[in-house]
């Protein structure tokens, strides 16, 4: 199954209060990062672990055959690969990434993601 990316929530600002938001990671502490969130069949799971007025860091689960369908972006983003292996598509030129790699997603231009077999990544956007 491929979703449709929650663009307009992840680019939306964070609410004043940041405090408040229980599903960051917490300060000043060390983390697992592929432990934070976890597989589950047939799905991508998602969980914002910094969400900032200035960009949000988040962290996605993909099951094999998982991804995220064609969409654009009003700002660059950086798709970190914590592990497993993943094709993402800039423009419709596909590329393989693996655990330990990244890439450069650049603002306003279409891309997708799917996973060739399991994988985490971490998505950082930064807003400018």
């Amino acid at each position: 199954m491929v979703v449709n990316a929650n663009v307009e929530e992840m680019a939306r600002p964070a609410v004043e209060d940041e405090t408040k938001n229980r599903s960051e990671i917490p300060t000043a502490n060390t983390v697992e990062l592929g432990n934070i969130v976890s597989y589950q069949a047939g799905a991508v799971v998602s969980r914002a672990i910094v969400s900032r007025k200035t960009g949000t860091i988040t962290l996605f689960a993909f099951d094999a055959g998982q991804g995220l369908s064609e969409h654009t972006a009003p700002f660059d983003a950086l798709v970190h690969v914590l592990e497993g292996k993943a094709e993402i598509a800039i423009d419709g030129e596909p590329f393989q990434l693996s655990g330990g790699e990244a890439i450069l997603l650049p603002a306003n231009r279409p891309h997708a993601v799917r996973a060739t077999s399991r994988f985490k990544m971490l998505l950082v956007m930064i807003r400018s």
